[in-house]
């Protein structure tokens, strides 16, 4: 069906997460702690960190004082960036179908389209260092 405004789940736990590390620039913050924040599993959790890793949004370490943290600076890093190393290239898509199914006109006109437009947009233009948090502080 329609991507229009919604998000996988590891998409969102990505955002999220990148959203809290950058609430905590230059500090390990542990898995356990990130999942307890966001009230997640922490193997799924570690499964959508590990893609940021791959990706060069985070780096990562193991041991007592280890966990993750931005790789980069957070104003360099969009939340497109971090949809796309999670999902792969936003697709702009008109249809509610994964297949388009409507002979001529679509029903909804051009409303699928232009709102995805308008998500990846907004993706794009926003920063990681740009975002209030929902962790209880603002930097």
């Amino acid at each position: 069906m329609s991507e229009a405004v919604r998000f996988s789940e590891a998409a969102a736990l990505g955002m999220h997460a990148m959203a809290l590390l950058a609430d905590r620039p230059g500090r390990w913050v542990s898995l356990r702690e990130i999942a307890e924040a966001l009230s997640v599993s922490e193997n799924h959790l570690a499964k959508v960190l590990q893609r940021l890793v791959r990706r060069g949004l985070l780096t990562s370490t193991r041991g007592p004082r280890g966990g993750f943290r931005l790789a980069v600076d957070g104003g360099e890093v969009t939340l497109l960036d971090v949809y796309e190393a999670i999902e792969g290239p936003y697709r702009v898509r008109g249809c509610m179908f994964a297949h388009p199914r409507c002979e001529g006109d679509c029903i909804v006109g051009g409303l699928i389209g232009s709102v995805n437009r308008q998500v990846k947009e907004t993706l794009a233009s926003a920063s990681l260092s740009d975002l209030p948090t929902v962790f209880g502080r603002r930097r």
